[in-house]
Formats: C-alpha cells, sequence, structure tokens
C-alpha cells in the first residue's frame, strides 16, 4: 500500500485556531477545512452584525484557507453548516449563494446546542485540489 502525503494548511489571513486542530488538512488531493466561525482575523472576535454577517465572514475565512492551498470556491464539494438557530436557515442561504453561485457542492444543515464564542453559525468545507470537470 503506497503513503498518502498529509499537509496542515495555515494561513494568517484567516483566524487562528482556537483549539489543537488545523485550519485546513490535505490529504492527496482533497482539503478538509476546520469549521470556521464568522470571525475577524484581525481582532479575533466574531463580527458584528448577525447571522448573516457572520455567516459571510466565516465564508470570507474559508475563501483564505481555500487560497492558502491554491484553490478557490469552485474546488468545494461539500460543506456543513451548523446554525444556533435553524430559524436562520434561510438568511444564511442568501449569503451561501453570493459564494456558491452555480455547481453547488453538496451540502447538510443543522442546528447545534451551542457554538465556540457564542457563535451564530459556522461552516465547513471539504475540496478537491486541482482542476474539476464536469460530467
Amino acid at each position: 500500500m503506497s503513503v498518502l502525503n498529509r499537509k496542515v494548511v495555515n494561513t494568517a489571513s484567516a483566524p487562528a485556531a482556537i483549539g489543537p486542530y488545523s485550519q485546513a488538512v490535505i490529504v492527496d488531493r482533497t482539503m478538509y477545512i476546520s469549521g470556521q466561525l464568522g470571525m475577524d482575523v484581525a481582532s479575533g472576535k466574531l463580527v458584528d452584525g448577525g447571522v448573516q454577517a457572520q455567516a459571510k465572514q466565516a465564508l470570507v475565512n474559508i475563501g483564505e484557507i481555500l487560497k492558502a492551498a491554491g484553490c478557490d470556491y469552485s474546488n468545494v464539494v461539500k460543506t456543513t453548516v451548523l446554525l444556533a438557530d435553524i430559524n436562520d436557515f434561510n438568511n444564511v442561504n442568501e449569503v451561501y449563494k453570493t459564494f456558491f453561485s452555480s455547481k453547488f457542492p453538496a451540502r447538510a444543515a443543522y442546528q447545534v446546542a451551542a457554538l465556540p464564542r457564542g457563535g451564530l453559525v459556522e461552516i465547513e468545507a471539504i475540496a478537491v485540489l486541482g482542476p474539476l470537470s464536469d460530467s
């Protein structure tokens, strides 16, 4: 069996991990991006403006991690959206569709009991490195 390489992705353009985990890990051509809160990289605090502002910032943070690996949003094949309140589902979708406008990734979304730092939304992603062809 051949050995697969693992590479940790870390960028100062996205908030640092707030626990013992990496911003992202690449194994072969698959990148697993840890859940991103709507945290401002400069202040390390959640952005003001409610769930839509936090969703936008979380997706911007994901974009910075993708960029650090030479990718963009078109490389994302799966996301998971964690919501403090499932009633925010439509509000988050309004923001989400500005980042993913076609060829949407697969996705799960669900309400959780609580998110770190009192966040309203957390988004994680799986991306495939390199060019993708649609069949």
